[in-house]
């Protein structure tokens, strides 16, 4: 089985993970969807392959409701998409890190503009999009999300022109 792995030096790494759906599988919990582990990646003739993984963060279960698991799935799928191959930069991390935390801290009203800056943020560190966005790649502060709540239209604009220069 294949996993998608996001990592600070590498970037967006597809990796083999063998046993995975085996009952009692070591490294399933570290693997799991929105797991956030320590991983360590063998590089062999044509892939990479998965020797050893421990979680840390098991963002799924912190995820606790279904309109966050939803957002944070919408924008994990939209990197995949944007990024066919591998992706040697590690932007898009911290980006997620930042809105996963901030699925789970900020109330349910701030979820939309938080989907929409992190859309942004991500769409910028990929280079689909150049313009003026409020706060760094990992600041979800509510301040930033009036921001962007404020002039919505135009940030979603800006989104749907991203997605489509990337031919998506």
């Amino acid at each position: 089985m294949f996993v998608t792995i996001l990592t600070p030096e590498l970037g967006l790494v597809r990796a083999r993970a063998q046993g995975l759906r085996k009952p009692g599988a070591k490294l399933a919990a570290a693997l799991a969807t929105f797991a956030e582990s320590d991983v360590i990646l063998v590089r062999g003739k044509e892939s990479w392959r998965v020797a050893g993984a421990i979680l840390v963060e098991n963002w799924f279960t912190r995820l606790d409701r279904a309109e966050p698991r939803t957002r944070a799935a919408r924008v994990s799928t939209l990197v995949l998409r944007l990024v066919a191959g591998e992706m040697h930069d590690p932007g898009p991390l911290p980006i997620l890190r930042g809105f996963f935390d901030a699925l789970t801290t900020l109330p349910e009203n701030a979820h939309e503009a938080l989907e929409i800056l992190a859309v942004l943020h991500i769409l910028a560190v990929l280079g689909l999009d150049g313009g003026e966005i409020p706060g760094g790649p990992s600041t979800f502060t509510l301040p930033f999300l009036a921001e962007i709540l404020k002039n919505r239209t135009s940030y979603i604009t800006r989104i749907n022109n991203g997605i489509s220069a990337s031919g998506l």
